[in-house]
């Protein structure tokens, strides 16, 4: 299903595996799929880079967990993912294809969106709060632990509507990626991936599902990207970091996350940003990386290295006004390195 994003301003199409020079318009063309978490971003990354290279950059918006597969099996140039590969899934990759790089493009906010009338001021959550609810264990919006964190809020004897991810999700890989480093049971019952199984809840596919359903079904609670909520008006909760402060998610406090969680990231650039130290930091902070393989194709391969290029360094400009973080500094310049080992065959 093709889809209109209002804020990028760029129509991105459904997945057509074409030859780099075999659309319709005659241009080039690179064809990447997966996180919705960066569907705006790619989407206002590929209008910009069309206008200055020439390029169309052919984005389908399917999950990280899609994203993955389809550039595993090659039948997307690049994969897009909000949760790093395992090992499992990089070794399937190697059998298949050879090593696997990921390149950081952009870093973001998953915030706890609800559907909650006559409540005006944002709600506050804690992390073992949350993973209670997505547990099971607390099931009314005026349960004690709720109405203790919000003691100027009236809250309804109300069910609350659990709203997960139906599909393979980088977005979800960073909510229980958080989840489980702060509720040792949350750890030990559902875990950590980009598709779990979920004790409660219903679920929808892709950001665009989940906000949907939050927006249309009062009582609901679920999980999006922070563009997500903005564009859609959508409440979010505030939600306490690992210094006690109740933090809103926005370009200063990802970027706070960023500064305090990556100053011992590793070679391979798989880390988390989630439940960072510090004060301003936002603790459902989350990156977004490109997958594709070390070995790529050389005409096709070089015009996808261009891109991701020009995204970590050019692209970063237009992060802000879609409420994404900017890489820093040190990212940028080990992404460059990652981009500089790909061979051309």
């Amino acid at each position: 299903m093709n889809r209109t994003l209002k804020t990028a301003g760029f129509l991105v199409l459904g997945m057509s595996l074409v030859g780099p020079l075999g659309c319709g318009s005659g241009k080039p063309r690179i064809n990447g799929a997966g996180a919705t978490f960066i569907y705006p971003m790619m989407s206002k990354w590929g209008s910009e880079y069309d206008k200055i290279k020439g390029v169309e950059v052919n984005y389908q918006s399917i999950g990280s967990g899609g994203g993955i597969q389809q550039m595993t099996a090659k039948t997307a140039d690049f994969g897009s993912s909000d949760g790093p590969m395992n090992d499992e899934q990089l070794q399937k990759a190697r059998d298949m294809g050879g090593e696997v790089l990921h390149i950081p493009l952009a870093m973001g906010a998953v915030v706890p969106a609800y559907n909650l009338e006559g409540t005006t001021e944002p709600l506050t959550f804690t992390g073992p709060l949350l993973a209670d609810i997505f547990l099971g264990k607390i099931k009314k919006w005026n349960d004690n632990a709720i109405r203790d964190l919000n003691p100027n809020v009236i809250l309804p004897d109300k069910d609350i509507g659990v709203v997960h991810r139906s599909d393979g999700s980088g977005t979800t890989y960073v909510w229980v990626d958080y989840l489980a480093k702060v509720s040792p049971e949350w750890k030990k019952r559902v875990g950590v991936a980009t598709s779990v199984d979920w004790p409660v809840g219903e679920g929808a596919k892709g950001n665009e599902g989940v906000a949907k359903r939050v927006r249309e079904t009062p009582g609901a609670l679920g999980y999006i990207e922070l563009i997500y909520a903005l564009q859609n008006d959508i409440k979010f909760a505030l939600v306490k970091n690992k210094e006690g402060v109740a933090i809103k998610a926005d370009l200063k406090s990802v970027t706070a996350a960023a500064d305090n969680a990556l100053k011992d990231i590793p070679e391979d650039l798989r880390y988390s940003i989630t439940d960072a130290s510090g004060k301003d930091s936002y603790p459902l902070s989350g990156t977004n990386w490109a997958v594709l393989y070390v070995n790529q194709p050389a005409k096709k391969g070089q015009l996808v290295v261009d891109f991701l290029r020009w995204v970590i360094h050019d692209g970063q400009q237009y992060c802000g006004e879609l409420h994404y973080a900017t890489l820093p500094p040190g990212i940028v310049e080990r992404g460059e390195k990652k981009l500089a080992s790909i061979q051309m065959q």
